[in-house]
């Protein structure tokens, strides 16, 4: 087979799962991925729509529902933790058919189990440089030797190395937001239970699916855009700290938590917009292609159909070209749903808050609220389906 050798940068989903579908064609790839390894902990993602129909044609989707969190309450708190109102997570959440939420590390896990033996990964290593020529992609790395390929793909996320490489300093869109992310000690007293406590401009959401395992918790704050530097951890929590210190509920606790954490997480809620995702044999997938930002809740799903679809028409006569143009709409639905989420997951004013609180907690009394909430929800099911798989 003529262009066959495929690297991928990124190990996360996109990576692994474009893996899957190359080596189905016949292509010998490589994967390179900056960490030492599979990254455990994490977030939980969402899988929706057309993303799960991507999975059951792996036949990973049995895989990934068994890994499935199973959140079953979302509860709203005051200050001094009492609950304003309690709702059942798949009906606030708009979970349709074989719709699931997962950890991002047991998804990670499942993809690579699916391709391992099968794809070369390369661990601990980077991209430096990529040059573009008539008979291939040569590629240095930051400690392994210098290789050809026939194309390069990335799939390393929001800042992405290779996207740099590729397109030059292409800037972030910033959504007006920051989020942090990382575990604390489970003392919580839930199971299967998601909280949320809202300030002006702040939002902490806390959960927990089992009373042995860590917890986790995310602080958003809406911010214009701040200058730190992204390896700089002291630095970030610094301004996490400066957000949320004093401002009631668990947050001292879980600021005091945030020192230790094995896997703090910081950045801002920014998208990526390109007028293309290729050049030449150099492509980009997921993220690194089109970050919708965390707030969508469909980076995950985004990197599971673009692996698809571009497993399809890699190393084809125009085959970036039609990748593309399969991908685009439905890319702009989920960016247009990603900018709108910024706006209502981050409150504005106490009034804001206790209009949106007072609406949670009669729902549960409305005749009609599955209707209600697919109302809502709208937007999201029609971006997340915005592509025949």
């Amino acid at each position: 087979m003529t262009n066959s050798r495929v690297l991928i940068s990124g190990a996360g989903i996109g990576g692994p799962a474009l893996a899957f579908w190359l080596v189905r064609r016949g292509f010998e790839v490589t994967v390179v991925e900056r960490a030492a390894g599979l990254r455990e902990g994490g977030y939980k993602v969402d899988v929706r729509g057309s993303a799960t129909e991507v999975l059951r044609k792996m036949g990973l989707l049995a895989a990934a529902q068994a890994a499935d969190t199973g959140m079953q309450q979302i509860t709203y708190v005051k200050k001094d933790g009492a609950p304003i109102a309690k709702l059942p997570a798949d009906l606030l959440m708009g979970r349709r058919g074989d719709d699931l939420e997962i950890m991002r590390w047991d998804l990670s896990r499942i993809l690579h189990d699916a391709t391992e033996g099968q794809v070369e990964y390369v661990w601990g290593d980077s991209v430096a440089t990529l040059t573009d020529g008539p008979d291939g992609v040569d590629v240095t790395f930051e400690k392994g030797a210098p290789r050809r390929f026939d194309h390069v793909v990335g799939a390393d996320g929001l800042h992405s190395v290779t996207r740099r490489v590729v397109l030059g300093e292409t800037p972030l869109k910033h959504l007006g937001a920051y989020i942090s992310i990382f575990s604390v000690p489970n003392d919580l007293g839930v199971v299967r239970e998601e909280l949320f406590y809202s300030r002006p401009g702040r939002l902490i959401f806390a959960y927990a699916m089992e009373p042995d395992q860590p917890a986790r918790v995310g602080m958003v704050f809406a911010s214009p855009e701040v200058a730190y530097d992204r390896r700089d951890p002291a630095a970030q929590k610094r301004l996490v700290r400066d957000a949320f210190a004093g401002q009631g509920w668990r947050s001292d606790e879980f600021l005091a938590a945030m020192d230790t954490a094995p896997d703090f997480y910081f950045d801002s809620m920014s998208q990526v917009e390109l007028p293309s995702w290729s050049s030449g044999r150099l492509a980009l997938l997921g993220d690194a292609a089109h970050c919708p930002s965390p707030a969508s809740g469909q980076g995950t799903s985004l990197a599971l159909v673009g692996a698809y679809v571009l497993g399809q028409h890699l190393g084809e006569p125009g085959g970036y070209a039609a990748y593309e143009s399969a991908m685009r709409t439905y890319v702009e639905k989920n960016l247009a749903f990603g900018r709108k989420m910024v706006k209502d997951m981050v409150p504005g004013g106490r009034l804001n808050i206790a209009f949106r609180n007072y609406g949670m907690r009669t729902l549960k009394f409305h005749p009609q609220k599955e209707k209600v909430i697919d109302k809502v929800l709208a937007p999201m099911h029609e971006a997340a389906n915005a592509i025949t798989i």
